[in-house]
């Protein structure tokens, strides 16, 4: 019997390193790093990924302007404030990449996630003010060997996101795409904030409430 466990979580990512490594908390014994990760979009517009990573992984310092290339998850958690609870997205580096799988991607700014899970939230259909039509979901999934789960924001577009739209809360999917970051400012207030969401360029909707299957892909 095969009791490989297929992972719900596979990410991949290559660009430089655009901030200064930070030792940031300590899990029995382990200390754990967080910097950035600049990777350019095919338009060059670059993405500023969060990446967190143990000192046990990190093995060799790096520096801002160092060449990485790390596979992992895209994760999330939950940071309480003052006010509220905010969800903090990141990428978990678990391995530096291998020549062969750096090669398989044929490109030197690798920005890939591939993500199993079910949506947690109605998801909202929407157009831009020049008619292009998304859809926001956000997906629960849960980590391999372990009783958590992440909660990640997706923004899926064009026939994808009307496929999408109607799909109720419970219906398990599986979403590939790229991490994006993105700037904004809420309404009244002075501050620029950064959004980091997987922008899915395949979907596939593996089972939803009636037990039906369903797919569609490739729609940008």
């Amino acid at each position: 019997m095969n009791n490989t466990k297929v992972s719900n979580n596979d990410a991949y990512i290559a660009g430089k390193v655009s901030t200064a490594p930070q030792k940031t908390h300590q899990v029995e014994g382990e200390w754990f790093y967080e910097f950035k990760v600049e990777v350019d979009r095919l338009s060059k517009t670059p993405d500023f990924i969060p990446v967190t990573i143990s000192e046990r992984t990190l093995k060799n310092q790096i520096n801002v302007g160092d060449s990485v290339n790390f596979k992992g998850e895209f994760r999330s958690y939950n940071k309480q404030d003052a006010v509220k609870n905010k969800l903090v997205l990141y990428f978990f580096a678990k391995n530096y990449m291998t020549m062969d799988e750096i090669q398989a991607f044929n490109n030197e700014n690798v920005n890939t996630v591939k993500l199993t899970g079910f949506i947690c939230k109605q998801p909202i259909f929407r157009q831009t003010p020049f008619g292009r039509e998304i859809c926001d979901v956000v997906i629960a999934v849960n980590r391999t060997n372990s009783n958590k789960s992440d909660y990640i924001p997706c923004i899926v577009w064009g026939r994808n996101a009307k496929f999408v739209a109607d799909k109720p809360v419970g219906t398990k999917v599986e979403f590939e795409g790229r991490i994006q970051s993105r700037e904004y400012k809420k309404a009244n207030e002075t501050e620029t904030k950064t959004a980091y969401e997987i922008s899915c360029k395949t979907v596939n909707v593996i089972e939803n409430k009636l037990e039906e299957s369903d797919e569609i892909s490739n729609a940008i």
